[in-house]
């Protein structure tokens, strides 16, 4: 494998610590991690519940910042971090007064993205997740499962160079869950973008080339090429 260039570093933490509170109250979600993502790098993040997984997701998107230690993104450059890593939350994301391809296509025009064109790629997005019938469906006539799914669509139409997905499949029936994890995928590698993936479920950890371990706020292992999450 040749040198990465810091282009190919689209983030990297360097001993990144979250703590909330102050005093006895604090509490550390993230304690000093280090890791980086590169393009076309497939994480899996594992671990139980409150194990900081969804915080160090939030570090690497720029949403929250590191009480001690550093988060940089060398390789987003070009655009907004907003515009270059697309986030699929773990509750619920989609505004109520727009229908599903309004929701995806808002991003893109706040873009700039001209309106026809950013209807046609929020469409494109929802038949890729075979959701192009639910596509003037307001988000309270949607199953929670369809409502993540539009959720994942919206990422996927922006094409980021990064994708950060928090439980992703935590509202999806299995098959359906592998469905939209192939989709995220395939439609990563188009791009190159890397994708990081916090999950319970082994099986979709499994499919991720991978595995980052959180025990306690620790990023406490990692396994590569199919060693297998535990």
């Amino acid at each position: 494998m040749g040198v990465m260039s810091a282009s190919d570093l689209l983030v990297s933490c360097e001993d990144a610590a979250r703590t909330y509170g102050r005093g006895s109250g604090a509490v550390v979600a993230v304690h000093g991690a280090n890791c980086a993502v590169k393009r076309g790098d497939r994480i899996a993040v594992v671990g139980p519940s409150g194990s900081g997984k969804s915080t160090l997701l939030h570090l690497m998107a720029g949403l929250d910042r590191p009480t001690a230690g550093r988060v940089s993104h060398p390789g987003l450059t070009g655009g907004t971090l907003s515009q270059l890593i697309g986030i699929v939350f773990q509750g619920p994301s989609l505004l109520p007064p727009l229908t599903a391809a309004e929701n995806v296509a808002l991003p893109l025009r706040i873009d700039g993205v001209p309106e026809e064109e950013a209807a046609a790629r929020a469409l494109a997005a929802l038949d890729s997740l075979a959701l192009h019938g639910l596509a003037d469906r307001l988000p309270d006539e949607l199953s929670a499962g369809q409502a993540q799914r539009v959720a994942v669509a919206r990422v996927l139409a922006r094409r980021p160079r990064l994708v950060l997905a928090d439980e992703p499949t935590g509202q999806l029936d299995s098959e359906t869950g592998r469905q939209v994890m192939t989709v995220l995928l395939a439609a990563a590698d188009e791009v190159g973008a890397g994708v990081v993936v916090t999950t319970h479920d082994l099986q979709i950890a499994q499919e991720l080339d991978t595995r980052w371990h959180m025990a306690d706020g620790r990023l406490v292992s990692s396994d590569v090429e199919g060693d297998g999450a535990q």
